[in-house]
């Protein structure tokens, strides 16, 4: 039984590549990205001042933790500049986006770093934190890439973003509109 469990889902990526060629591609770009990413500086983005604002809301003041957002701009800039070269390796627009867990239960998870296009299955508009979607526990949890399609017309790649230790330090998503291939019309 675990073994049809375990294998099941790897199965049903490799369905998703083969009838999607768009989500091949993210897939490779987030197969390179869980590597390029580094984890160890993932984690040094956010300032431990920003983390207690943003774990420690006030009734009087809503919206505090945003007001009080703030970054270690090295670490920031060295991860925002990866992302941007890997989100170069699409052939279509897409977006590599940076997800880290924020220490909290139920498991909660913040998207640190958005880019040019702003696409994303999961991010929902103005929010500094959210629940940890199901698909995001199981990459954490498992390791391994997953393809997921929530929106129409949109696919996600999520994929672990490991530290120096071999630990997962939070994910990707690499996120792009699905578009006809070229090459499907040719005859």
């Amino acid at each position: 039984m675990r073994a049809r469990t375990v294998l099941l889902p790897l199965w049903l990526a490799a369905e998703a590549v083969a009838q999607s060629p768009a989500a091949g591609r993210l897939d490779e770009v987030a197969r390179i990205a869980s590597v390029m990413v580094d984890g160890d500086v993932a984690r040094r983005i956010q300032t431990p001042r920003s983390v207690a604002a943003m774990l420690d809301p006030k009734p009087v003041e809503p919206w505090a933790a945003s007001d009080n957002y703030e970054v270690n701009h090295e670490a920031f800039l060295a991860t925002k500049k990866t992302l941007l070269r890997l989100a170069r390796l699409c052939d279509s627009p897409c977006d590599v986006n940076l997800w880290m867990p924020v220490a909290s239960t139920p498991p909660r998870v913040q998207v640190v770093i958005r880019n040019v296009h702003e696409m994303s299955q999961f991010w929902p508009w103005g929010a500094l934190q959210q629940e940890m979607p199901a698909e995001m526990k199981q990459v954490q949890a498992e390791g391994k890439r997953i393809i997921v399609r929530r929106t129409p017309g949109m696919t996600s790649v999520l994929a672990p973003v490991y530290d120096s230790l071999g630990d997962i330090a939070g994910l990707v998503e690499v996120a792009g509109r699905e578009r006809p291939d070229p090459q499907e019309n040719v005859q």
